[in-house]
């Protein structure tokens, strides 16, 4: 049976407009759907970047599977599952079984991860951070009867993760800083120590990529470091952990936020937008 996990990381209020950060855990297969929805800043553990073993160990000992075993039926919304659903999911675990044999001997052969690791994805659970402002479509396309059952189930335990969430006021939104790393419980920030504050939510936040988003501590230094790679314009440049952070600004549109200025636009207009 698939499950999946939502978690706050960061619920922040300003003039009645909020902005939300959720650490999202669900089957590989719906990624596609959440990734159709342009209000969303996303950041997503990569089959790139976790090493072919660690992949081959989940699907063993935590494999992802369909929670709804639709009968085949016209049209996209079956409404009736196989009489006998325990054949089914016996049938996915030999094809999972089948997927990470041919994992193993592809490693062996000297392939690399990004090759290998794409067989084993339909049957992987995947990590990722979702940063937004706007919510109701979402909920409306993904909570409906219509939708995919799987993708009901991540978007239902979304909208109530948000319903049963309260946001804090203040003028800053920063996911994964603490408030002892801030320097004020209450209260608003200005703008230099935002920025300061903003490279390293930025940096923890692209840890997503390689699934160490887990708890497991990272030092001031190397999350700069890590900041510093991500915008280095001597390399081909990874920004998108720059969207999740935000300062407020009532009723205006950033990018894909309202109400919320994005980091990530703050950035490029103070450095060579030709380069991001």
């Amino acid at each position: 049976m698939m499950t999946c996990q939502v978690s706050i990381v960061a619920d922040t209020i300003r003039d009645g407009q909020r902005i939300t950060t959720m650490q999202l855990r669900y089957w590989r297969a719906i990624h596609a759907e959440v990734l159709t929805h342009r209000r969303f800043s996303r950041n997503a553990s990569s089959s790139r970047a976790i090493p072919i073993q660690k992949f081959v160990e989940q699907v063993e000992t935590d494999l992802a599977m369909p929670s709804y075993w639709a009968a085949n039926q016209s049209g996209m919304s079956p409404t009736q599952e196989v009489e006998n659903k325990e054949a089914a999911e016996n049938w996915w675990r030999e094809c999972a079984n089948l997927a990470a044999r041919q994992a193993r001997i592809g490693a062996d052969l000297g392939l690399g991860k990004q090759v290998v690791n794409r067989v084993l994805e339909p049957y992987q659970y995947i990590t990722v951070l979702v940063t937004s402002t706007e919510w109701d479509n979402f909920f409306a396309l993904r909570t409906d009867p219509a939708a995919q059952q799987e993708i009901q189930e991540i978007a239902n335990a979304m909208k109530s993760a948000l319903e049963n969430s309260t946001p804090v006021e203040r003028n800053f939104h920063l996911p994964y800083v603490t408030d002892a790393e801030i320097g004020l419980v209450d209260g608003d920030l200005d703008l230099f120590r935002f920025m300061d504050l903003a490279k390293l939510s930025a940096a923890r936040c692209c840890r997503v990529s390689y699934n160490k988003l887990d708890g497991s501590p990272s030092s001031f230094a190397e999350d700069m470091q890590r900041f510093e790679r991500l915008v280095d314009p001597s390399h081909p440049l990874h920004a998108s952990p720059l969207e999740h952070q935000a300062v407020a600004n009532h009723n205006v549109r950033s990018r894909n936020f309202f109400g919320w200025t994005q980091f990530r636009e703050m950035w490029e207009n103070q450095h060579n937008p030709d380069q991001y």
